[in-house]
């Protein structure tokens, strides 16, 4: 069975969150279609694991709205263009309200953390490993949120990771297939809230903060619309 969540991040993970993390992805890129029918036995025999894991799996996968629970299994639901705008908008709470408590503490030591993954994303394209700057990507931005030590709003942000992780891992292929050289953009917007969040320039903090989602919601429309262009994305060669 190809993998289309990068397997290489989940070497240390149980059964059941092995599953989960594939299940999810083939979900949200549309691999398995919503309406489709998802037995116990059936997933069981395809990620070659027992029924507890995959009940597992799929109580997760319920609770994150991608499926519904049914008798021995579950139908799936699957993710549409406005649950992925919603999803965007409560990032966008969460991480304006980080930035407005950050405009108010100390930072030197949160400055040199994000400047240090900065430096691994560039590594991570220099050797075009997309998934491994997604995955510093998420570690970006939740290292800006837990910063401010805030439990309810890392709560939301714990909940929302799972579905945007792989969000990310998409569109970031779609990137790199598309338009490689757009990562130095990416990057750019990056530094620019690194040294938003540095000097406390409220202008700075809106202008990297508005450039940043700006990005983010508008650059990757055609993935989400069309069947031909997701297909290649979701087959994209992960690097091992």
């Amino acid at each position: 069975m190809k993998a289309f969540y990068p397997k290489k991040k989940l070497i240390n993970e149980s059964k059941g969150e092995q599953v989960v993390a594939e299940l999810r992805m083939r979900i949200i890129s549309r691999e398995v279609k919503a309406g489709t029918v998802l037995s116990e036995n059936q997933l069981g025999s395809l990620f070659q694991v027992s029924r507890s894991p995959v009940r597992e799996a799929l109580r997760v996968l319920a609770n994150e709205n991608l499926v519904r629970p049914e008798r021995m299994g579950a139908v799936v639901v699957g993710i549409s263009e406005k649950s992925i705008e919603e999803i965007y908008d409560i990032r966008l709470m969460i991480e304006s309200f980080t930035f407005e408590r950050l405009l108010k503490m100390q930072t030197d030591t949160l400055v040199q953390e994000l400047k240090k993954m900065i430096e691994m994303m560039k590594i991570a394209i220099k050797y075009q490993d997309v998934d491994q700057f997604s995955f510093l990507d998420i570690e970006f931005h939740e290292t800006i949120i837990q910063s401010i030590d805030h439990h309810h709003i890392m709560m939301l942000w714990g909940n929302l990771k799972p579905v945007l992780e792989c969000l990310i891992i998409l569109s970031m292929r779609y990137r790199m297939m598309t338009d490689e050289k757009d990562f130095e953009r990416i990057l750019y917007n990056h530094e620019l809230i690194v040294e938003a969040i540095d000097k406390k320039e409220k202008k700075m903090v809106d202008l990297a903060f508005e450039r940043n989602f700006h990005d983010v919601q508008n650059q990757v429309e055609a993935l989400w619309i069309d069947e031909e262009i997701m297909k290649v994305v979701r087959e994209y060669s992960v690097k091992e």
